[in-house]
């Protein structure tokens, strides 16, 4: 099989349970990557989450990439943006009458920080917060101003309430067909510019890789991960804690994220 570009999910893909990368998946994929296959982090994530990890495996500079926003951007880890897709104030209030269909928190992403109205504050958003090594801007909404721009845009409740249930059951049609809108957690609704998705993105930077995309192999689990599976030319590998309708589309079925699945696909298709 010949490939040459491995795009590998953060959570619940690369990263263990524990937030951790394990010895055998580092191990593999920096053997991929000392071979020349180009590895590139595809993370719902901003650059801040995902760029520690990519050090970890050995990927610097401005000639390693990830995406991140759910593929609203590409980024060289030096964090040279190579490709982004926006959203406006008139984005902005538009998510804000979505909030009001039930009683989540709401959270706008840009390459440099988050950006929230709220005050009282899921535990989800503070997690996505922590964990991404971001800035969470507490801001009323006169202190947005109207050339606020941003990336990706977050609904948030606790693991407790059926609130994000309720407003993934609400959200309007024309919501659906004017953003790519995603449920990357039970309790996580996720929102891009309409054709920010991952899979997109892979092809842009394969295109600018000049590789083909079946020259593609692409590792995913959760809601986020659709757009790469929907993408008929690269190879698809499905973890074996993913969703079902990420199985169901996968070209292969590997382990979980807790035992290898990754290096384990890799050694038996690539290396």
């Amino acid at each position: 099989m010949a490939i040459k570009m491995v795009a590998v999910d953060l959570d619940g893909t690369l990263l263990t349970s524990g937030n951790y990368i394990s010895s055998e998946t580092q191990k593999t994929l920096q053997e991929a990557s000392n071979k020349g296959i180009k590895i590139v982090l595809a993370s719902g994530r901003p650059l801040s989450g995902v760029v520690d990890y990519a050090k970890q495996l050995g990927l610097d500079g401005a000639d390693q990439y990830a995406v991140v926003f759910n593929g609203a951007v590409i980024q060289a880890i030096n964090g040279d943006v190579l490709m982004s897709q926006e959203m406006d104030y008139r984005d902005f209030n538009l998510m804000l009458r979505l909030q009001r269909l039930s009683h989540v928190n709401l959270h706008f992403e840009t390459t440099e920080c988050f950006w929230t109205l709220d005050r009282d504050l899921s535990v989800q958003m503070q997690i996505n917060a922590a964990l991404t090594n971001n800035e969470l801007r507490v801001r009323d909404r006169k202190e947005i101003p109207q050339d606020f721009t941003f990336n990706k845009v977050g609904f948030t409740c606790d693991r407790s309430s059926d609130q994000i249930e309720k407003l993934w059951q609400t959200i309007p049609d024309w919501a659906f067909q004017s953003y790519d809108i995603v449920r990357s957690l039970d309790n996580c609704i996720e929102l891009n510019a309409i054709g920010a998705s991952k899979g997109n993105a892979l092809m842009n930077l394969a295109s600018r890789l000049n590789l083909r995309a079946n020259e593609v192999m692409i590792f995913g689990d959760q809601g986020n991960d659709l757009s790469m599976f929907e993408n008929p030319g690269f190879y698809k590998v499905a973890m074996g804690n993913a969703i079902e309708d990420i199985k169901d589309r996968a070209d292969y079925v590997t382990d979980d994220n807790d035992h290898n699945g990754i290096a384990k696909a890799l050694k038996k298709l690539v290396l």
